[in-house]
Formats: structure tokens, sequence, C-alpha cells
């Protein structure tokens, strides 16, 4: 049987010489054996190499929507755990996404796996399902035996888990590869945020007023008494307000085109009192708690809670600890990147991540526990902002590209509809009628030009333009073909021009939101990659990097195989590990290396 640790052995016969050769997880050993030749039979066999060590705990943390040039502009502002990550850790100040679908689940299935979406396949947060006819979201899991569990007594509804994600994560491999030594523990405000993988001791998120998990994961009673002692609700009646000197603000006192939650206006300071009138929480009140520092707060407290209870770091084998902020993507999405909001909610992070660093300190020790902190994607601006400056920027409205495909195609009589959906930049075709654009030329080009006269179009790729990754110089081309994924990405893609948002607001109605992100431009693409802790050589680095090159650094860190990974390890920023000492030349090896 091969001992725990051993991937595999091997025997090499040389001429006077064996050696075992033993593929650790780690790296390679080589113990050479003295085989019986006279005298040489009495030479003592050196001893095996040391394995590396390993870090105790291995912290991922995701804010959501942080562009990277969020760290450049506010960096001065901040004086504690975002400050110590900058000053103490690897700041990667070229870290992007090469693909197009720059979304939430997208991203953090590309953090946690270190594979983009073509591999792992969750190219959006939700698609359309060719078999059922109808939008998925990338963690419905269709087994009826899977459930979500609520906890403090909350009945949450759906089935949300991994099921969807085709390759493991860096957590679940850990675990395998360690003999289930790890525990997995993540938390977020989104299911599809929680980065535990397919299985995880907790994996746990907020919804509809509560936190929940779901039956493939576990549900230990430490977070049934947080939620109990510490609900959300407990911050009912409290305000947000500005944290720094009004001075201190880039931004004007309103965010042009913001749209803040029902209840807030578009200045400070904003309450958390829900509906009017109603005087308790309410669905309002938790929209606007989640839209709060108090919900960083709240899953910073959750994160302390594990270490403590499940004394993470002080096990045999390397724990893992995932946290993904959610509540800058909220107040991104209505206010814009331009808002005293997005400034204010850093801060207040700022101070969290202190705390939490400060208690993993103290907990696990420094120096013995790895951090991460990256974004799942970043986020344009809102268009009436960026009109101001001159700039040619819009909403590209997806109801009108649709009904405009849908009357190209009426000269060819196809049935209606033709077009089945249109999910972000993805357009899906009714039941064969792709296949026949495929050999009806005049059809299909008149649906090319139909999308590319929409306003705020630049261009449209078809599916069989991006399969296999195709070799390509066009790096827009090049996005779309990483995030495309058989089967569950669209017929056609839409790229917008820069700055034009893509909208799908049903015509006639306002927008609920005030910005988004999801597409191949650097204000979506450009995020923050810093790495601080075990085994991490501080500085500023320059070169280009995307997040799936967290899970390979990582495995590196903690001597493990990624199963299929896009990404590569931050070699350059890894410290240089112990040297192994060679073992010495005796008089048998040397005779057979200068007498073959």
């Amino acid at each position: 049987m091969v001992p725990s640790g051993f991937l595999w052995k091997r025997t090499l016969f040389q001429r006077g010489m064996t050696a075992a050769v033993f593929f650790l997880a780690g790296g390679i050993t080589f113990v050479p054996r003295i085989a019986a030749q006279g005298s040489l039979a009495r030479a003592a066999a050196p001893k095996a190499s040391q394995a590396p060590a390993r870090p105790k705990l291995v912290v991922l943390l995701v804010v959501d929507q942080m562009r990277g040039d969020y760290v450049d502009k506010f960096l001065g502002q901040w004086t504690g755990g975002l400050k110590r990550l900058v000053e103490e850790g690897a700041w990667f100040r070229d870290a992007a996404y090469p693909y197009a679908a720059t979304e939430t689940c997208v991203g953090h299935a590309t953090i946690s796996t270190g594979a983009f979406p073509a591999t792992h396949g969750m190219v959006a947060n939700a698609w359309w399902d060719r078999k059922d006819q109808k939008m998925v979201t990338c963690t419905a899991d269709p087994d009826p035996s899977v459930k979500n569990i609520g906890y403090a007594g909350a009945t949450p509804q759906g089935a949300d888990t991994a099921w969807r994600m085709a390759v493991p994560s860096f957590a679940e491999e850990l675990k395998f590869q360690t003999s289930g030594a790890t525990r997995i523990v993540t938390f977020s405000l989104k299911a599809r945020a929680a980065m535990a993988g397919h299985k995880a001791d907790a994996a746990t998120w907020f919804d509809g007023g509560a936190w929940v998990t779901s039956s493939p994961y576990g549900t230990p009673p430490f977070i049934e008494e947080q939620a109990k002692s510490h609900p959300a609700k407990a911050d009912f009646g409290k305000t947000w307000s500005l944290s720094l000197p009004e001075s201190a603000y880039w931004y004007g006192e309103i965010a042009l085109g913001a749209v803040p939650p029902s209840g807030w206006d578009l200045t400070f300071p904003h309450p958390l009192r829900g509906k009017s009138g109603v005087g308790e929480a309410d669905p309002d009140f938790y929209n606007q708690w989640a839209s709060s520092p108090y919900a960083d707060t709240a899953l910073t407290e959750l994160a302390e809670k594990t270490v403590d209870a499940l004394n993470l770091g002080k096990a045999a084998g390397t724990d893992f600890l995932a946290v993904s902020y959610s509540t800058v993507d909220y107040v991104g999405h209505e206010f814009g990147p331009r808002s005293r909001e997005i400034q204010d909610i850093l801060v207040r992070l700022d101070k969290d991540l202190s705390n939490l660093f400060a208690h993993l300190d103290a907990k696990v020790g420094r120096g013995n526990y790895v951090v991460a902190l990256t974004a799942d994607h970043g986020v344009v601006p809102v268009p009436e902002d960026m009109q101001r400056t001159g700039a040619d920027a819009g909403l590209l409205h997806l109801r009108e590209l649709q009904e405009r495909i849908e009357k190209a195609l009426e000269a060819f009589r196809y049935p209606k509809p033709a077009v089945a959906s249109v999910s972000g930049s993805d357009v899906y075709f009714a039941p064969s009628v792709y296949d026949k654009l495929q050999h009806d030329p005049a059809a299909m080009q008149a649906v090319l030009n139909a999308a590319l006269e929409q306003p705020g179009v630049a261009a449209v790729y078809r599916a069989e333009e991006l399969r296999d990754r195709p070799a390509t110089q066009s790096p827009m081309h090049r996005a779309f073909a990483y995030s495309y994924f058989p089967g569950r990405s669209g017929d056609l893609f839409i790229l917008p021009k820069p700055y034009w948002l893509l909208d799908g607001t049903p015509t006639g109605m306002q927008r609920s939101y005030g910005t988004g992100h999801g597409v191949p431009y650097n204000y979506d693409q450009h995020v923050p990659v810093l790495m601080m802790g075990f085994g991490i050589q501080p500085g500023q680095y320059f070169q280009p990097v995307t997040p799936a090159d967290i899970a390979p650094t990582f495995a590196a860190l903690c001597g493990i195989t990624l199963a299929s990974r896009d990404g590569h390890v931050l070699a350059e920023a890894l410290m240089k590990p112990r040297s192994f000492s060679s073992p010495p030349r005796t008089a048998a090896a040397q005779a057979a290396k200068t007498n073959p």
C-alpha cells in the first residue's frame, strides 16, 4: 500500500546504485541506497530531505465588485487591514480577468478553482437551459434530495450547491489530498459567492433575512448560536453615516445616476429602518442592511467565531477559510464607482479586516497563515456620469436588440419567437433555429446586421468562432473564447461599445440600478490581487496576472496539485523555500558517472 502523502513510487536501477524516488505532494525526494560492493557496503545512507513547511491556514477574501484602481485611489485613507495587505504583502498592480463574463458566479468559480469559465463551466450568474427551456442559476441543484437549510428557525427555498461547477475547487483538492485533515468553511451574502466547492464543513450565505446553507454542507452548532445571538435584525434602527471628515471625500454629495435601495435618499446618512412606518425588520430593511457596512461586520464576526469554535489552524492539516464581502457590489450597483458610498464602505471594510487579521494573529499566529484578497469583477461607471464628461456612453437595451433580431428573421419565415432569451451578452435561439441559421448565410447575415444596428453594439461573435479557444490577436475575441462553455453559453455574443451598459430592463420601465458589469473592458476586468503571510515575499509586482493565479499559488504553498488549471503559480512573490540538503556524492555514484 502506498503510504499517505505519496503519489507514487519508482525504483531506479543504476550501475552500483539504486535510488527510491518518492513524488511527494510538495516535490520530489531522492533517497539513495548504496548497493553492496565490497567496502562500499558499509557506507551509511544519507538522511532523506526534510519536507517543506506548510501554512496552517489558508484565507481567501473576495471583495465583490472591487475595482483595481480603488487601491490606488483610497490607500492613503486606509489604516487597517487593507493597508496592511498592501504594506506587508505582495501587491500585483496589473491583475485582470482575461475573459468577457465578468460576473459574480464566474469570478468566484475562477478564483476558487484556478480555471477560466471555458474550463470550470460557470459562465454567468444564470444562463438559458436549452433542455428545460428556462433560465437556471449557476448554483441551482436539480437533485430533489438537496435542500437549503436555514439557521435560527429560518425556512429558505431552493437548493444551492456547486453541482454545476465542472472542476473541483482548491479547497476540495486540499481536503482530498491531505486525507480529510482540512476543514473548509466559507461565508458570503450570496450563494454563488460561497467558494466551498462541492463539499465543505460549512458554507453559509444570507437569504431573506437569515443565514442559510444547503444539505451537502455541514451545519455547525456555533453558526446556529451566532445566528440566534447576532441576527441581522439586531441592526434595525442603526444609521450608516460618513466615517471621515466631509472634506476627505473625492466625489460630490449626490452620485449622478444613482438608484439607492428603497427607503434611502441619494445622500448620507442612510438609516436602516426598512419601509417607512413599518417599524420592524422587513424586506426593505434587509436590502438596506446588505448595502451597509453592518453586513461586512457580520461576515467578519462569523469568520472570527469560526476560527475560535473549530480551532482553525491548530489541526494536523492546513485549514481553509473564505469570506466574500458582497456589500461593495450592492453599493456599487446602486451608487456607482464615483460615489461617497463606495469610498466610505471601503474605509469601513479596512477596519473589519484589521480586526480579522488581529484575531488570526492571536489565534493562529502571525506568519502561520497565508491570505489572498481579490475581487470577482469591477464595474462600469454610471452611464449618465460618463456622458457628463463628453464620452460616448449609454444604455444598450437588450429587449430592443431581441426585437430587431426577430424582425430581421420575419422575411426568412423563421418561427416566432426565434430568440429564446437574451441574457447579458449571450443570445440564445429557440430549438433548432441556430442550427438552421448556420446553413442559411443570408438569414445569418441579416441577424448580424440587425444586431450591429442596435445603438451601443460594437461587435457580434458567433459560437463557432469561439470553440476550442482559437488563437487570435484580438483581445476581445479571446475574452469571449475564454468565457465559452459548450451547451451553456449562448449562440451569439454581443460586445457593447466602451461605457455602454448592458440593460435588460423592460421597455418603458425605469431601471432599478445605477450601473453594472459583465463585459471585457478594463473597468470590469481590472481587480486587486494582494497576498500576505506564509511564504509570501512582500513588494509591488507589475507583471500581468489574473485572479486564476491565486489557487495555483496556494497549491504550491500547500504542496498539492490542482486537477485542471488555467492560472499559474505567482513564483516571483514566493519566498525561496528552505534549501534541501543534497546527499553527499559517494565513490560508487562517482564511479557510475565516470565509467558508465
